[in-house]
């Protein structure tokens, strides 16, 4: 895997689940929320250094504490056709004071390679894990032991927050945390501060958003004197601006900026789409943010 942080997740993201899940993906995008449920639907489009690359997908449907979340990204234009990458990702669990993953998978197709990841989880902590192909021995990579697999959040799940307390959805402490990823082959955080709330309007989403800095903190799986994991550590040049999910006490990027070698990279949101059941989930997802965070290996 070649993903350097969460906020690079859509370009890196040129995955496609197996056949199965991604149907049931689109599915769960097609159907009606349940009783009780919210779904929210985001669609992106790429640049890079000012040109247009790809677009992307993220389906998100929260229903009392539980969540399921989709991603999709393709490539177009002249990079799509050079190399052909294109996607999904799926991921599930529970929602506390953080999300807490119980499946994860996804994979990534290109004209040079395709990877497949399948993680299981219990409580936020790694059980079963498949990488194919599998990745290839390098000693210059920091060693993922079990204590890394712990207390993680896989790169789909991250992509929802949580909110913080019990104040308001662009409260600025909800944009103050740090987010332990593990996307099967390497363990890194994300930490995001808060830099702004600016006023943004966008076909379906009209309103305030957290304007969140970010920086990328390796911990495993990475090798440390390569040039590029030096330059993503240094990286100043990267945010995620999140909208708030109206019925839920969540909110998702509608904007993430990452400063590559290459250029600016842009994912950000053409459509927001937002449906609800019957029922009143806020109040279920709100008690949920307040539960205990199920425990996690301090290191």
């Amino acid at each position: 895997m070649r993903s350097k942080a969460l906020l690079s997740l859509a370009v890196t993201a040129g995955f496609a689940l197996p056949a199965g899940e991604a149907m049931s993906a689109q599915a769960a995008r097609g159907r009606a929320p349940k009783a009780g449920e919210t779904a929210v639907t985001v669609d992106y489009g790429i640049t890079l250094a000012g040109v247009p690359i790809g677009t992307a997908q993220v389906t998100g449907a929260m229903q009392g504490t539980r969540y399921t979340m989709d991603v999709s990204a393709r490539l177009t234009g002249l990079v799509g056709a050079i190399t052909g990458g294109y996607g999904s990702g799926r991921a599930s669990g529970t929602v506390a004071a953080r999300p807490v993953p119980a499946a994860f998978a996804l994979a990534s197709h290109s004209a040079s390679a395709s990877i497949t990841v399948r993680m299981a989880l219990a409580r936020g902590n790694v059980v079963a894990s498949d990488i194919a192909p599998p990745l290839v021995p390098d000693p210059e990579r920091v060693t993922v032991s079990e204590v890394h697999k712990r207390g993680i959040i896989d790169p789909v799940s991250a992509l929802m927050m949580p909110a913080q307390g019990r104040g308001d959805l662009t409260d600025p402490q909800n944009c103050n945390r740090t987010i332990p990823v593990f996307d099967g082959a390497s363990r890194f955080n994300v930490v995001l501060t808060y830099g702004e709330t600016r006023s943004v309007q966008k076909p379906g989403y009209a309103g305030p958003v957290l304007v969140c800095n970010a920086r990328y903190q390796p911990i495993a799986g990475h090798r440390p004197d390569r040039p590029g994991v030096k330059f993503m550590e240094d990286n100043t040049e990267m945010s995620v601006w999140l909208a708030p999910v109206e019925g839920a006490r969540v909110l998702l990027p509608l904007r993430i900026a990452v400063r590559t070698q290459i250029g600016l990279n842009i994912i950000e949101a053409t459509r927001w789409s937002q449906s609800a059941g019957q029922g009143a989930p806020e109040a279920t997802v709100q008690a949920a943010a307040q539960s205990p965070e199920p425990p996690a290996d301090r290191r």
